[in-house]
């Protein structure tokens, strides 16, 4: 009705004045406006005074009329209200009004985006607004025809229901709109002050940061016996160090020795006092605590449990298995055989080694003697490694270790890492295996221990101790566990980790770097080059640089292989290698050679990277730049030994060097330093050299040709 009248005011008008007619228009809806606004705000004031907020049930009611209104519209009336409220927000769009265009879509988007809230209460005060002022504008031109007002008065009763349900419909979100607002205040006002409401607010999406998962250390582990890492200030002599018998101190005296190094002067009284009343009690007539000995390479970690050990035994009467010590490798466990049986020489002890150097009837023989149907002991001290050590207990009758007291662990975090071969259980059930006859039923039957009771101690029981050495020692529990240590005590000369205990709850990062020992008198550096280079710069550092003699570790016995080949082709070293592509009388004739000065570069794999003290070691190059810190260490170890000075290089391809440098800075190194080879000091060797690769690709097919053979 309203566009109607809005039509019929502007439409017939027949004045040709076209800026009159628009200055009009203008001034009209300026006025339109003002009304509307006006009316809004009243109607918005008594509305709120006036309807209280329905409840629950009056809401469901409203809904419920809504939905009956709708269903009771025949589709003609939903389409005439539907046309009439498009003409009510357009506010005529005649092609004559063009002036109005901008002003109109002003008013058509405020009511489309307000439709929800209050479009059918705008649209009725719109209406009215138009209505009295064409009124009042056609009482001034005109009376109009009484057939048009009841017209206008029909169309408002046909209007009538739709205004209703609009009313509902405004008041209704006005309502809600309310409420959230309420309930935004009173959240706001209960995080300011909880204590307003019955209710705790728990805590909102605020960044926290998680704390990390802490890792407690053991006491004997956060707090070990330190041992001094400077060995020529620290040196103890050793008439100094009680218990030592005086067989012993000649021994010591013939070999050289005068003073302990550090380590030792701290493990070997510790040793002996656990065997200072006998065999069977330690001291108070308590089980003896088990001993793990971290200490750097070439600090003399072999003679701290190789005196101690003879020095136990050396009143022995009957002749058993009673010190083990087990290496993981055959060159090592030669070396320590070899200090065992200097130490017990001119006493009854009896120092045997099965690590397969010999053939196995030939190890069983040096074990067990058999007379008249009844075998004999014939070792008092057994040096093995694990996989020969488990083919004699299951293999050899008769082989006995019930009557074990010391267990040596060397090189224990390889050990360790050789679990899976459980070797260790299979030694331990071996100790506490039931005997047969006399011994079933004898008083120092053994039995695998538990916990302390009067009955556990009333029976005298021989003991066995643990005894761990490596200069990389893990401290890492878990890993620890896997060897039962009992109340272990630890000597250490890593002073860089946090003091942490169960007792005191001191925390430290769960995964903390772990620091090394590197020996005191070592010098590191490392030499950047490229992968065709490495070569010429071990050739440069032996003929030019005049380094000798030079201990050479690659990754690979292959990697070994080659090199030895190339430098052997190219001339004027002499050169061995040694690696398990050897045979074990091979590999012991290269290392004698070399220690004998007859070989001027030993090129090896990390066989002779563990433990092995090959004498005169001046220097050390990782021709392979080495994957974990722990080769390194021992491979460095090589050199600088008992206190002396030596000289490390890496080798380090350009993609190497950032990971290398900091896996060295975090393990403790002293300081590696960068040393440069310009390249016109390789010129001169190239041309022989090029010349050398030709030679050596012949080689390697025959020597391919004939494994094919």
């Amino acid at each position: 009705m309203a566009l109607f009248l809005i039509n019929r005011y502007l439409g017939d008008e027949n004045d040709n004045d076209e800026s009159a007619r628009e200055s009009r228009s203008k001034a009209l809806l300026e006025k339109l406006q003002e009304q509307a606004r006006a009316r809004q705000q009243q109607s918005s004031s008594s509305q709120k005074e006036e309807n209280p907020p329905l409840s629950d049930q009056d809401d469901s009611i409203s809904k419920k009329r809504k939905r009956k209104l709708k269903d009771q519209d025949t589709p003609g009336q939903g389409q005439k209200r539907k046309e009439k409220q498009q003409a009510l927000s357009g506010l005529a769009l005649e092609p004559e009004d063009k002036e109005l265009s901008s002003e109109e879509h002003t008013t058509k988007s405020s009511l489309s985006s307000k439709k929800k809230r209050g479009q059918a209460n705008k649209t009725k005060q719109i209406e009215e607004a138009v209505i009295s002022s064409s009124d009042a504008d056609v009482g001034k031109r005109a009376p109009k025809k009484k057939s048009e007002k009841q017209k206008s008065t029909a169309a408002d009763k046909v209007q009538k229901p739709e205004k209703e349900n609009d009313e509902e419909e405004n008041d209704e979100a006005e309502r809600a709109e309310e409420t959230k607002e309420q309930m935004d205040q009173s959240v706001v006002n209960s995080k300011k002050d909880p204590t307003q409401t019955g209710f705790t607010i728990l805590g909102g999406f605020e960044k926290k940061n998680t704390p990390k998962v802490q890792m407690v250390l053991p006491e004997w582990l956060a707090q070990p016996d330190v041992v001094q890492r400077d060995i020529n200030k620290n040196l103890v002599p050793v008439t100094s160090i009680p218990g030592i018998c005086p067989r012993l101190l000649k021994k010591l005296e013939a070999h050289g020795i005068q003073h302990f190094f550090p380590v030792q002067a701290e493990v070997i009284p510790a040793i002996l006092e656990s065997v200072c009343h006998g065999l069977l009690i330690g001291r108070g007539g308590y089980r003896p605590r088990d001993i793990c000995v971290s200490a750097p390479t070439g600090s003399g970690k072999t003679l701290a449990f190789v005196i101690p050990v003879i020095q136990a035994l050396s009143q022995r009467v009957v002749c058993e298995v009673r010190a083990l010590a087990v290496l993981p490798t055959k060159e090592l466990a030669q070396q320590v055989c070899k200090v065992f049986s200097s130490y017990a020489e001119g006493s009854s002890l009896k120092v045997v080694m099965i690590a397969g150097q010999k053939s196995f009837a030939a190890e069983q023989a040096s074990l067990l003697e058999n007379r008249k149907g009844r075998s004999r002991n014939l070792a008092d001290i057994v040096v093995a490694t694990p996989g020969r050590l488990v083919d004699h207990i299951n293999k050899t009758a008769d082989f006995s270790l019930r009557h074990l007291r010391f267990l040596v662990i060397d090189e224990a975090d390889r050990m360790i890492d050789s679990m899976h071969q459980s070797w260790l259980s299979q030694v331990v059930k071996a100790v506490y295996r039931a005997g047969s006859g006399s011994d079933a039923t004898s008083i120092f039957r053994r039995t695998e221990p538990g916990p302390i009771t009067a009955a556990s101690l009333s029976q005298p029981q021989m003991p066995l101790q643990k005894l761990l050495f490596s200069a990389t020692l893990t401290q890492n529990p878990e890993k620890l566990q896997q060897l039962g240590l009992y109340q272990p005590r630890l000597f250490s000369s890593v002073h860089s980790r946090p003091a942490a205990t169960a007792s005191h709850a001191t925390a430290v990062p769960s995964q903390p770097q772990e620091k090394f020992n590197f020996p005191q008198g070592l010098t590191e550096y490392y030499v950047p080059c490229t992968l065709s280079k490495k070569p010429l710069l071990i050739l440069h550092f032996i003929l030019r640089m005049k380094f000798s003699p030079v201990l050479c570790f690659t990754n690979s016995r292959e990697a070994a292989h080659r090199l030895f080949l190339l430098v052997q082709l190219y001339g004027g070293v002499q050169v061995a290698e040694f690696s398990s592509r050897l045979s074990p009388n091979e590999r012991k004739k290269a290392l004698k050679d070399f220690e004998q000065g007859k070989i001027q570069l030993l090129i090896s794999t990390d066989a002779a990277a563990r433990g092995i003290d090959v004498k005169g070691v001046k220097c050390v190059v990782n021709y392979d730049a080495p994957q974990f810190i722990r080769t390194y260490v021992h491979r460095v170890g090589r050199t600088a030994r008992a206190g002396k000075a030596g000289l490390a290089f890496t080798f380090l391809l350009g993609i190497q060097e950032q990971n290398f440098l900091q896996m060295v800075r975090d393990a403790g190194s002293p300081g590696i330093q960068k040393q440069i080879v310009k390249p016109e000091n390789l010129k001169g060797m190239e041309p022989h050299y090029q010349q050398t690769l030709l030679e050596l690709e012949n080689v390697i097919k025959e020597e391919r040709a004939k494994k094919h053979m």
